[in-house]
Formats: C-alpha cells, structure tokens, sequence
C-alpha cells in the first residue's frame, strides 16, 4: 500500500515517477513536475510551472507562476523564483544538434531572490541572499548579497538578508534599515556580522 501523501498537489498538476517531494510542499495548477525531482519541505509551487528532471529545490523555495526550472538547476533552501523567470541548460542550443550530455549546473544558494522575467544563463550560480531585479539577465556568477539589475546584469549595490539596500560607511558598515543585523563590506565580499 503506498503511503499517504503529506504534501498538496492540484488535480491539474502532473507529478512524474521518482520525485521526492517533501512535507507541506503546494503545488498549483497546470505545473509539471518532471522525473526524479528532490523538492524540500514546505516548498510553493505555482500555477503553470515546469520542474525538469532531477532539479533539486530545497526547503521552503517559493516558485511564482510560470516559472521554467530546467535540469541543472539547484536551489538551496528559502530561494524565491519570481513570476515567468526562466533559467537554461545549454548555452548554445540548436533544434537539429542533441546537447542533453553539455547540460550546464547552476546553483541558486540560500536565500536568493530572483526577480520576475529574470533570466538565469546557465553555469552562473547565484549567491546566498542575492537580489536579482526583475527582467536582468544573468550572464556572470554572481556574489552573496550582490543587487544586480539590467541587460546584461551588473551590480549596483548590496542586499541585506531582509531584502533592504545596504548602505556603507566610510569604514565599511551598513546596518539592515528592517531586521537592525548588522554588515560588513571588506575585499569586495559582504558578510552579516
């Protein structure tokens, strides 16, 4: 007898054979969850989403509606995925060659967020609690806390954990302006003191 299922999947959506899905975890409408996926707990999947095998989300990933998650792709717990980003697997895709051996790995760490339309190139991980703005595309690994925004993407600042603007000192502090935890700016790296 199988057991009973501790997650919530729409009627509509469409779970493939060999996915691990974790406890709590929604999945809406029209979403598409491919092969032998790994989704954490507490993880939300909106409308009209595809997971393609073996993706791995970890817990709590927020996936907004119309999201493309190709195989590749790992997300460390509490990312979130704004509406219609897309993220690939092959740099130099052609209809006529078959590449499913050159897929690119791309890990999005702790705590990202990725803006709605972003689009993430392959092979360009994304750091913890980095700030991609909607519409940028990726094209370059990106630093923890990093804000980046625009085509193609470039930074223009720092993110604190509470997803606020970090502004610096002269001596290289920034207090979050939400949460009051305080940063530190040194060699081109932020780390939350």
């Amino acid at each position: 007898m199988p057991e009973p299922k501790n997650y919530f999947a729409h009627e509509t959506a469409i779970i493939d054979e060999g996915c691990e899905i974790g406890a709590g975890t929604k999945i809406w409408h029209f979403s598409h969850i491919m092969p032998n996926c790994k989704i954490g707990e507490n993880c939300n999947i909106g409308q009209n989403v595809v997971i393609s095998p073996q993706v791995v989300l970890g817990k709590n990933v927020k996936v907004q509606n119309n999201v493309s998650i190709y195989t590749g792709v790992v997300c460390e717990d509490d990312v979130f995925l704004g509406p219609s980003m897309v993220f690939t697997n092959v740099i130099n895709p052609r209809s006529a060659v078959n590449r499913k051996n050159e897929y690119a790995k791309t890990i999005v760490k702790k705590g990202a967020s990725i803006g709605a339309n972003a689009t993430i190139v392959c092979g360009n991980d994304i750091g913890a609690f980095a700030f991609i703005g909607a519409g940028a595309v990726v094209t370059k690994t990106v630093p923890d806390y990093a804000l980046v925004i625009g085509n193609p993407a470039r930074q223009t600042g720092w993110m604190s954990e509470y997803g606020h603007k970090l502004e610096f000192d002269k001596t290289g502090l920034a207090v979050c302006s939400e949460s009051k935890e305080k940063y530190e700016l040194k060699d081109r790296k932020v780390v939350k003191l």
